[in-house]
Order: structure tokens, then C-alpha cells, then sequence
């Protein structure tokens, strides 16, 4: 059983405010995304791990991509740690979805396991196959497992990890670029890290 579980959310692909939801939507790594990707190769080079493995969206790629010359090892694509399918939602800003479709969002908002956004994945499904990923990636051997992935699969494998219900996952402020690092014990863990590098602004 692995000691340490450290996911990584995908760098930046958007700086638009308010943010739109692109959980399906393949997207590259903008400008900004690219200078963070590379502040965290030289982060996760200190830490060492044996597997790494990564959405198969392509900004986890990207950033897993220079993860992997910096820790000198190849990628392993796993699609259980593809973000939530946001359907129609797709593109859209909080405030859009909330006035296109508030009964919806009420629903969501209660974080029931048959909430299905329209035209997209059932967060109950969402969430057991994001709990399949963790329960892999924690049953493999050594000191330290590392997976590139998407903010809602990081906020809910800490729930599930931790042992906090799932609609707890807006705890977790897991921004671009971060790094989360959970200690494992038994199938549950203690979050032991939490941060997100600075990359430097373009001149």
C-alpha cells in the first residue's frame, strides 16, 4: 500500500472571472498553465514517486507532462480521473447556469447521488468512480503515488479519504497547479500538504 497519495490539479487553462465550468471539455494549458506546469516539475522532483498517472483530458496531460521528465517517469493514463461531465452546463459561469436553470441548481446543491447536470454524468456515478481511482492508487506499493487530475476529483477523494461526506467538498479551495499530499493508513489518510507554486507573470 502506498504511504503518500499526491494529486495534482491540471494547471491553468483559463484566467476568465468568473470562471466557467469545463469538467468534459478538452482544453490545452494556456500561458499561465505552462509556466506553473514547469514550477512543479522542480516541486515534484524532491518528492520522489513510483507511479504516475493522469487524466487522459489534455491539460492533465500537459501538466503530467513535465512532471514526468522531472521525476523520470512515464505516464499511465487512468479515466476514472476524468473531471465531472457537466452536460449543457459545459462553458457556462455559475451565474449563467443559475439563471438558465435554477430548480438544477438547487438539486446540485444538495449534492444528491441522482443529480444529473442536463445532458451530462450522475454525480453518483461521478463520485464512485473517483472513490475506484483512490482505492487503485492507495492499494499500489511504495513510499509515494502521484496522479495528474481535475479540481472536483481532488476536493471529493479528500472527502472520501478523510472520511467527511461528500458534500463537504467545497471545503477545499484546490486551485491550479495545486499539490495535495495525503498520508495513508488503511484505506484512509491525514492531509499533510496543500499548495499551489507561484509561477512568474510574462513580461
Amino acid at each position: 500500500m502506498a504511504s503518500n497519495l499526491i494529486l495534482i490539479r491540471h494547471a491553468s487553462v483559463q484566467r476568465s472571472v468568473p470562471p466557467r465550468f469545463l469538467g468534459s471539455t478538452d482544453v490545452p494549458l494556456d500561458e499561465h498553465g505552462r509556466r506553473q506546469a514547469a514550477c512543479l516539475a522542480t516541486i515534484t522532483a524532491r518528492r520522489k514517486p513510483q507511479r504516475l498517472f493522469a487524466s487522459p483530458l489534455r491539460r492533465a496531460l500537459e501538466t503530467a507532462r513535465a512532471i514526468a521528465g522531472a521525476v523520470g517517469l512515464n505516464i499511465e493514463t487512468d479515466p476514472d480521473l476524468r473531471e465531472l461531465d457537466f452536460g449543457r452546463w459545459e462553458g457556462m459561469t455559475f451565474d449563467e447556469i443559475q439563471a438558465a436553470d435554477p430548480d438544477a441548481v438547487s438539486q446540485w446543491n444538495a449534492w444528491s447521488y441522482d443529480f444529473t447536470p442536463p445532458g451530462g454524468e450522475r454525480l453518483g456515478d461521478f463520485l464512485d468512480r473517483v472513490r475506484r481511482a483512490a482505492a487503485r492508487l492507495a492499494a499500489l506499493p511504495g513510499d509515494a503515488v502521484m496522479a495528474v487530475t481535475h479540481g472536483g476529483v481532488i476536493r471529493s477523494a479528500l472527502c472520501h479519504l478523510l472520511g467527511l461526506p461528500a458534500r463537504n467538498y467545497l471545503l477545499f479551495d484546490v486551485q491550479p497547479a495545486a499539490l495535495v499530499n495525503i498520508r495513508l493508513y488503511d484505506g484512509r489518510g491525514t492531509l499533510t500538504e496543500m499548495l499551489t507554486p507561484q509561477a512568474p507573470e510574462s513580461r
